[in-house]
């Protein structure tokens, strides 16, 4: 039986993502939804362009934009440089591309700006990197911009009152519009947490792979997930954006 299965911010650490492939023992009926962020961090973003490419030749991959793959973006395509992106995770992105030939650039440029802002599936299951902040949904979005840098739809799931009723007027409108809303963006280990986190209909799936953290892949039905080792293991001689 086919699966679909949603994976959380790789930041650069392709063994990571092979080792989830692996575990959860993807074939190629599966649909595969990458929530994002697919680089900086880890010293093998190329690899995880590459590899990403190979991949969507093999099975169905729905690809999100984080807002790194835009940063990603900007560099590549047009030079556009900052030391803020150095600080998190970029500068290895840099360091890594030193070594990729003009060609494959130009491919990793062409993947980047395929991805979509979000996909909304069937059933009103709604993927997105960060989320929205239009009372109406994506749809009605003014700022695209915020798909991929947002906080605030994390930030009310988590505040919100757990006895709260979704008939109360005072419930969030953004927590209705969607049966479930699965998102990266804002690890989880903040929460102290290192599993996928559930808040009202949200998923975060950000297990704080660019960290000291893990990459997840999750059923989006059964709610089973699997993960890789720790990334600071993995790369055990670098620092990731620790």
């Amino acid at each position: 039986m086919s699966r679909t299965l949603v994976i959380g911010d790789v930041h650069g650490g392709y063994k990571a993502l092979l080792q989830i492939i692996e575990r959860a023992k993807v074939t190629t009926i599966d649909t595969l939804i990458f929530l994002g962020d697919y680089v900086d961090g880890w010293s093998q973003s190329p690899e995880v362009i590459d590899y990403l490419i190979e991949l969507n030749t093999k099975q169905n991959c729905i690809f999100i934009r984080g807002n790194h793959d835009e940063l990603l973006l900007q560099w590549l395509d047009q030079s556009k440089d900052n030391l803020e992106w150095y600080k998190h995770g970029g500068e290895a992105t840099v360091t890594a591309y030193s070594k990729v030939s003009v060609e494959t650039k130009q491919k990793h440029i062409a993947f980047l700006k395929s991805l979509q802002n979000y996909y909304l599936d069937s059933k009103k299951r709604l993927f997105i990197h960060a989320g929205f902040t239009n009372m109406n949904g994506v749809n009605y979005e003014y700022f695209p911009k915020l798909f991929y840098w947002d906080r605030t739809l994390w930030e009310t799931a988590l505040a919100l009152d757990k006895k709260m009723e979704k008939t109360s007027k005072y419930y969030p409108k953004r927590l209705t519009l969607y049966h479930e809303i699965y998102i990266g963006h804002t690890p989880v280990s903040r929460l102290g947490k290192l599993i996928p986190v559930q808040k009202a209909c949200v998923w975060n799936v950000d297990t704080g792979a660019a960290f000291k953290g893990y990459l997840t892949i999750l059923d989006i039905d059964s709610k089973e997930f699997w993960q890789s080792d720790a990334l600071n293991e993995i790369y055990h001689d670098e620092k990731g954006r620790n």
